[in-house]
């Protein structure tokens, strides 16, 4: 099974717990065991997850501006064969952190190890997206013999970070505008879900809810140094970290899908095809055709689907 391929298609101990849900963070009753929710101390700070499942470990990774709420629909979904874990990475959801963290994307590679070291966990499946996915590749490439799978939807790659179309973003942030756009996002759902904001991740972003802007945006915003520490990790943002660990993701073997959505503004195709010829590992490169950044969340079921047969291949 080590060729590659690429296709097409349309349409140990548990830490602190601190909650559960009573829903599936979708909005719709859900009559399986809820999410747990839960923290555990690292030399990074205090990780917040969220997990629902048992058996062998996958790790999800979200990217900037939201949390582990990103991977809902693979928690509730995808927990009959996995123990699904989805972290807050530094400086976002409810991760607390010392004002002096390092909030860099290798830093918070660097965290994800010590997060597993905290939770007992040895290896893991390991699922990244945007900027999640691009801190999954420096995990990947400092830590191989912790990824038992590996599996990336779109994402920063090698010198695409950041890419073109969110620099906007970055420049109104260093320039002090970071509470103001975050806080008209928060005050009208539908600025988040315009072109000009977050609507340019999703297909159709009418289908976010508010109470998902809310999940993913009040966080952001719950102290000055919530905020600080937000502007520091995007401040941080610089294509030097993944182009460092080239040497080594070139040499990753761990079994590896690469999904990738075709109508993103922000992660072209390319980026794909990059990263299939890159990591020695990969098997198998599939294009979504018309999907997003955010495909996981909007495209859960073939996402899902993508993911459980990448795991049985990959066992």
């Amino acid at each position: 099974m080590n060729a590659r391929s690429s296709s097409r298609r349309r349409m140990p101990p548990r830490p602190h717990r601190t909650r559960a849900e009573t829903m599936d963070g979708s909005g719709y009753q859900n009559d399986a065991p809820p999410f747990a929710h839960g923290s555990v101390l690292t030399p990074s700070g205090r990780i917040a997850y969220r997990e629902r499942g048992e058996g062998p470990i996958a790790l999800f990774v979200h990217g900037v501006l939201l949390n582990g709420h990103l991977w809902r629909h693979q928690l509730r979904h995808l927990s009959d064969i996995r123990r699904c874990i989805a972290v807050d990475l530094l400086a976002h959801g409810d991760s607390e952190i010392a004002a002096d963290q390092d909030v860099s994307v290798t830093a918070n590679a660097h965290m994800l190890a010590q997060f597993l070291d905290a939770m007992g966990i040895d290896r893991v499946d390991l699922i990244g997206n945007d900027s999640g996915g691009g801190i999954a590749q420096i995990f990947a490439a400092l830590y191989p013999q912790r990824v038992r799978s590996f599996a990336l939807s779109n994402c920063d790659t090698h010198n695409n970070w950041p890419p073109e179309a969110f620099k906007p973003f970055l420049a109104t942030a260093a320039a002090g505008g970071l509470r103001d756009v975050l806080q008209a996002m928060l005050a009208d759902k539908n600025v988040y879900r315009s072109p000009q904001a977050l609507g340019l991740a999703y297909e159709d972003p009418e289908q976010v809810s508010d109470q998902d802007i809310d999940t993913y945006l009040t966080p952001l915003l719950r102290s000055e140094q919530r905020l600080l520490d937000f502007q520091r990790f995007l401040a941080a943002f610089d294509a030097s970290h993944t182009l460092r660990i080239e040497p080594q993701l070139r040499a990753l073997a761990a079994p590896t899908l690469i999904a990738w959505g075709t109508d993103d503004v922000f992660f072209d195709v390319k980026w794909s095809h990059w990263l299939a010829d890159a990591i020695a590992g990969t098997r198998k490169r599939v294009e979504l055709e018309g999907a997003r950044i955010f495909f996981p969340e909007e495209r859960w079921s073939e996402f899902n689907e993508l993911l459980r047969e990448h795991w049985l291949a990959s066992a």
